[in-house]
C-alpha cells in the first residue's frame, strides 16, 4: 500500500459525523469512515471521492459491541493504513426520566459513548504515534459540564469524555499526539433532536447550531491544537455564567429548563446513531 495518510472518523454517516467527513474531505484529507451498516455510508464515500478527489474507505460496524472495536482495528491494521487523525464521534444520547428507560438502553449508551471511545483510542494509539504529528478529536458535549435531569446517563458519559480527553492531552503531548475535546451545545442532527430542540426554552433554542457550522470550527480548533473546543458564543457564555452564578439560582434555571423538555420524544441521534424512538415507530 502507498504511504498515504488517512483520517479515521467514527459515527460518520449522519449528523455531525457526516459534516466532519465533508469538512475533512474539503481540506484534502483521505478518509476512513466508520458507521452502522446501511446505504448511507457507501453513498457518502462515493460522493466525497467524486467531489473532493480524495480516497475514502468505509467500514460498517456497530461499535457498541466492544468486539467490533477490535475487529475494526485488526482489519485496518492488516490493510496497512497510515492514520494521523482520529475523530471519535460515534455516540448516542437522549432524554428520559431515569426509571422510564431500560437498563439495556443505558448499557448501550455507556458502551458506545465511553467504552468504544476508550478502546478505539487505545487500539490506534501506536498507528498515530507512527505518523506524527497526529491528532485526536473526541466529541463531548456541553452536557458534560452540567447535571441535568432526564439526561443523567448522557451527562455522565460526556463528563467522562471531557476528563479522559484532558488527561490524554497531558500524557500524549510527549508522543507528538495532540488531543482536543469538542463540546457542542444542542445541534439539529436528526428528526429526534430537532423535535427535542423545539421543545426547549428560548435561550436554549438560540444556542442550537447546525452540524455544518460546528464541523469547520471543530477541525480548525483541532489543527490549532486547541484543548477544549466550544462552538458558539452563547454556549461559551453559558459556561462563564455557570462559574459565577450561585448554586440556588443555577438549580432554579436547570429545573425550569428541563421541565419543558418532553421525555416522550425518546432517544435522539446525537452523532450517528439510530433513535430507538424512531425505530419503534417504524417497526
Amino acid at each position: 500500500m502507498e504511504n498515504k495518510i488517512y483520517t479515521l472518523i467514527t459515527g460518520a454517516s449522519e449528523g455531525l459525523g457526516k459534516r466532519l467527513a465533508i469538512e475533512c474531505a474539503s481540506r484534502g484529507f483521505n478518509l476512513i469512515l466508520v458507521a452502522l451498516a446501511g446505504e448511507t455510508l457507501p453513498a457518502l464515500g462515493d460522493f466525497l471521492e467524486r467531489t473532493f478527489a480524495v480516497e475514502v474507505e468505509v467500514f460498517a460496524s456497530d461499535l457498541s459491541d466492544e468486539m467490533n472495536c477490535y475487529r475494526l482495528f485488526e482489519e485496518i491494521e492488516q490493510q496497512g493504513f497510515h492514520i494521523n487523525m482520529l475523530i471519535n464521534n460515534a455516540g448516542i444520547g437522549g432524554t428520559a426520566w431515569f426509571e422510564d428507560e431500560s437498563a439495556e438502553q443505558y448499557a448501550s449508551i455507556i458502551k458506545l459513548n465511553v467504552l468504544a471511545t476508550t478502546l478505539i483510542t487505545r487500539l490506534f494509539i501506536h498507528i498515530l504515534e507512527e505518523n506524527t504529528p497526529s491528532y485526536i478529536l473526541n466529541t463531548g458535549s456541553m452536557a458534560g459540564f452540567f447535571h441535568l435531569p432526564k439526561k443523567q446517563v448522557y451527562c455522565g458519559t460526556k463528563s467522562f469524555i471531557y476528563s479522559f480527553s484532558r488527561s490524554l492531552q497531558k500524557e500524549l503531548k510527549r508522543l507528538n499526539i495532540h488531543v482536543s475535546v469538542l463540546c457542542p451545545g444542542g445541534m439539529n442532527t436528526s428528526i429526534g433532536s430537532i423535535l427535542t430542540n423545539k421543545s426547549s426554552p428560548l435561550m436554549n433554542r438560540l444556542s442550537i447550531m447546525d452540524p455544518e457550522d460546528v464541523a469547520p470550527l471543530a477541525i480548525d480548533g483541532l489543527l490549532r491544537r486547541k484543548k477544549v473546543i466550544v462552538p458558539g458564543l452563547l454556549n461559551r457564555w453559558f459556561l462563564f455564567m455557570d462559574k459565577i452564578l450561585p448554586g440556588f439560582l443555577k438549580k432554579l434555571i436547570i429545573s425550569k429548563t428541563t421541565s419543558k423538555i418532553n421525555p416522550k420524544l425518546g432517544y435522539n441521534i446525537y452523532h450517528n446513531t439510530v433513535s430507538p424512538a424512531l425505530v419503534k415507530a417504524n417497526g
